[in-house]
């Protein structure tokens, strides 16, 4: 794709970031509680941010990896929002998120994550996301489980950082049984479909696909 599309939902925009977000994404990523789980530690020099914001846009070419800035309307960036390990042929990506802590809390996570998985599959035709979770992340697990993900495995130290192993927790989520789940809540009448409304947990909102 020649852009990254810019996503919206009642809140929020995903949008692609650029060399003029360095400080809001040095702001997250620099952010030692939203940091606790990720695959790396805490940036600690702006360049850093500038160097992610290339790599964004690399991946963004090659078509592997799309990573949204997630942002208030009309604010900066408070987070991303990223689909990785695009496999076209399998029908198959892998989700990951991050908000900065002091916007925990707000259900922007959620919101953020199921319009990313819609784009998934409307627009690349994807069939299963999948995601990958410290187990003593339990707010992310929390919220990726209310979304419909399911525990399917759980991998010994599959990650090393900052001098410790780190396991993973695999989840995964089929889009046909999360659009039939979807399609069910608005026919009993709920009002709502899956994934809206406020997050039911966003303690340490983060998990990146690492």
């Amino acid at each position: 794709m020649d852009t990254l599309p810019t996503l919206t939902t009642a809140r929020l925009r995903l949008r692609q970031p650029t060399a003029a977000d360095i400080d809001a994404v040095y702001s997250v990523f620099a952010d030692v509680a939203s940091m606790r789980y990720w695959s790396r530690l805490p940036m600690t020099d702006a360049n850093e941010a500038l160097a992610l914001i290339e790599q964004i846009e690399a991946c963004r070419v090659r078509e592997d990896l799309l990573q949204w800035g997630i942002e208030e309307k009309h604010g900066a960036i408070i987070g991303t929002c990223t689909l990785a390990q695009i496999d076209r042929a399998n029908g198959r990506g892998q989700i990951g998120f991050i908000l900065r802590s002091d916007c925990w809390g707000r259900g922007y996570a959620r919101e953020a994550i199921t319009r990313v998985i819609d784009f998934a599959g409307e627009v690349l035709g994807l069939r299963r996301i999948e995601a990958d979770v410290d187990p003593n992340n339990s707010q992310s697990l929390r919220c990726l489980e209310r979304i419909g993900f399911r525990r399917e495995g759980f991998l010994r130290e599959r990650w090393f950082v900052g001098g410790q192993a780190q396991d993973t927790v695999i989840l995964g989520l089929l889009l046909r049984e999360w659009a039939t789940a979807r399609d069910t809540d608005r026919g009993a009448g709920s009002g709502k479909a899956l994934g809206q409304g406020p997050n039911p947990r966003q303690t340490t909102l983060t998990s990146d696909g690492r």
